[in-house]
């Protein structure tokens, strides 16, 4: 019997209690087998015009074991087809929080305005194990290969000229490239 890289027995699902606060809403659900998020779906009608934003409710709220928390993540379906995309993506759910979820939405596209009907799936919705950190301050960091480099220290971004205090731009090629 051969297994696949990374093959083996299935982790066991993490139970998660939920309520519904609209009781008509479709419970989060996964769409394929081996999706990381369940779709979050709106309780409201809504039109969003260029430019504009809405926080929209999803009609659920849920307990996060100790350990846990949930992440809402745009959909890439509505980000390519409308412009729709999440304003503090990912939106962090803690453990303790017991609200009812809801996703901030704007509307990029330039042109066109969005509908969302009742029940559109708006979001997905990873649930993730998180570590609990203790702090402590040091005088001075230890060395690693990437130092402070970040903000885009791996190519394909705009570089400050300081000879001529101008932008020039950065080819994407090294990141195409895995560079």
């Amino acid at each position: 019997m051969s297994h696949s890289p990374g093959a083996g027995a299935p982790r066991p699902e993490l139970p998660v209690m939920i309520t519904r606060v609209d009781p008509e809403v479709p419970l989060p659900e996964y769409a394929h087998p081996g999706d990381a998020g369940a779709d979050l779906r709106t309780t409201e009608s809504r039109e969003l015009k260029p430019g504009e934003r809405a926080v929209l409710p999803t009609g659920v709220s849920i307990a996060l074991p100790e350990g846990y928390a949930a992440f809402v993540h745009p959909r890439s379906g509505l980000a390519a087809r409308c412009g729709v995309a999440l304003v503090n993506a990912p939106g962090t759910v803690d453990a303790g929080y017991r609200g009812e979820i809801k996703v901030i939405v704007v509307n990029l596209d330039p042109r066109e305005s969005v509908r969302f009907e009742r029940f559109d799936r708006i979001a997905q919705l990873v649930v993730q194990q998180v570590e609990k950190v203790r702090f402590h301050e040091v005088a001075e960091l230890p060395d690693s290969a990437r130092a402070a480099g970040g903000f885009g220290s791996t190519g394909g971004h705009a570089v400050v000229d300081s000879t001529t205090g101008g932008n020039r731009y950065a080819s994407v090629v090294s990141d195409r490239e895995g560079q």
